[in-house]
């Protein structure tokens, strides 16, 4: 049998860091196993469910590269279906129609545990065979069975065995004509020939009841695994206060989707000692049943550090459409200025993130806005700076434009001043860039341009002087 998992968001807001771990979870799984991978949009949830929403995950999957085999599949167009399994479950007598008022049901609540019992559905309609009526309280009722136990495997959390007498009838169809989570999801599966269920564990209660709706319909129930939570460095539950907890939001701040795989990955899961993987490794070495059962801790820095070694150790080439995204994001025409790649060579030993190297590339793509004073004073207004930059400008005129040939301008003009190298890269520094810091001098007088560089200077002889 073809492995098949399968990814199923609500879209009622962005995809978060958990669900994106879910996802490639199943992902991986699927991959490894030579399955297929199918994106679900569970938009049942009228009320919350919105378009943007839809959009904003299948981005976000899209970004990471998480596409899938098969779909997206939307509940919405699967109504009818829907309607079709759960009368004939009525027919078959495994539900039946209810018709309390929402007053009825919380009264029921109330009496419960006023006995000190578990608030639940009573049974009043499961053996009065009621007709379908126009009612509209009528829902569709699930006939759990009365009797013995769930027992299922989860290939992370171990054997849960769950006593039915826990379970009342759960409503499959509600009075507003859509059909509950615990259904829906189930007819999806089937329909859908899903063999692995992987999803967070607050699922975990579901699970019970969704089994003996398999049951029901005669279908193969599907395997289990349900994944422990993600918390925040300090043991609590990640939220935006304390972090960033959209896909969208990590791209945002610079990283890039590799990094946040490769992160996420680890989130669960280890394989022996080793911290980087490509892809292809993540692919041949997962197995979701060495996933951990503890919760796991997202830790910003550690995603920073994978997120830097990506920058420095991938091809420029490769980087380069994502930091396109985001000089655009930071207001840079990059018709105005040096080709990307470029700009990634030289900042990448420098930077963590994308948006980091983006701010820092502004100065080459505009005039120098402001001037740090400090700078200026210390390495302008001295006696050799106005003798650096006047022997360095007619060698910048005429050599090749390239970091080696210019990095030989400066060493030229080191012997001819009897100068340290600092001494002759410092002034040039505030030069091209306003301030004393920034990449290797070669590459900052670099990507200036020549046209530009050579104007700065003169702006700096300029400043100097005055």
């Amino acid at each position: 049998m073809t492995v098949r998992t399968r990814f199923a968001p609500s879209p009622t807001g962005f995809l978060h860091i958990g669900g994106a771990r879910t996802a490639l979870y199943c992902w991986l799984e699927s991959r490894r196993r030579g399955g297929e991978f199918i994106l679900r949009i569970e938009d049942t949830d009228r009320e919350r469910s919105t378009d943007e929403a839809v959009k904003a995950i299948i981005d976000a999957m899209h970004w990471l590269d998480l596409d899938a085999d098969e779909g997206p599949f939307y509940q919405t167009r699967r109504l009818e279906r829907y309607k079709q399994v759960a009368d004939e479950l009525v027919a078959a007598g495994k539900a039946y129609y209810a018709y309390e008022s929402k007053d009825e049901i919380e009264a029921m609540r109330e009496a419960a545990m006023a006995k000190g019992e578990k608030p639940r559905y009573n049974g009043y309609y499961r053996d009065r065979n009621e007709p379908l009526r126009d009612d509209p309280n009528r829902v569709i009722r699930f006939r759990n069975p009365s009797e013995g136990s769930v027992v299922f495997d989860d290939k992370v959390k171990g054997r849960i065995e769950w006593a039915n007498t826990e379970l009342d009838d759960l409503v499959i169809f509600r009075s507003d004509g859509w059909p509950t989570y615990n259904f829906a999801v189930v007819v999806d599966d089937i329909d859908m020939g899903i063999t692995e269920v992987i999803r967070g564990d607050d699922h975990v209660n579901n699970t019970p009841r969704q089994i003996n709706i398999y049951h029901a319909l005669g279908a193969k129930v599907p395997e289990f695994a349900h994944l422990p939570m993600i918390l925040d460095k300090e043991g609590k539950k990640l939220s935006k206060r304390t972090s960033a907890v959209s896909v969208m939001d990590y791209r945002a701040d610079g990283f890039v989707p590799h990094a946040l795989l490769n992160y996420l990955v680890r989130l669960g899961w280890s394989h022996g000692d080793q911290e980087i993987f490509s892809r292809e490794q993540m692919i041949a070495l997962f197995d979701i049943a060495d996933v951990n059962k503890a919760a796991s801790r997202f830790d910003t820095e550690k995603l920073a550090w994978l997120n830097q070694h990506y920058l420095k150790t991938d091809e420029a080439q490769s980087l380069a459409a994502e930091f396109e995204w985001h000089l655009t994001r930071a207001g840079i025409d990059t018709s105005k200025g040096p080709a990307p790649v470029d700009v990634i060579v030289a900042l990448r030993d420098r930077v963590h993130t994308l948006k980091e190297m983006a701010e820092r590339a502004k100065i080459w793509y505009a005039p120098i806005a402001e001037w740090d004073d400090k700078a200026v004073a210390k390495h302008l207004k001295n006696d050799c700076a106005v003798a650096v930059l006047d022997a360095a400008k007619p060698l910048l005129a005429e050599c090749e434009w390239k970091p080696e040939p210019i990095h030989q301008v400066i060493e030229q003009v080191a012997a001819k001043l009897e100068l340290g190298m600092g001494k002759i890269a410092q002034p040039l520094r505030v030069a091209m860039t306003g301030t004393q810091v920034s990449p290797s001098i070669e590459h900052t007088i670099y990507l200036a341009g020549r046209s530009e560089a050579l104007k700065r200077v003169d702006a700096a002889i300029a400043l100097a002087q005055s």
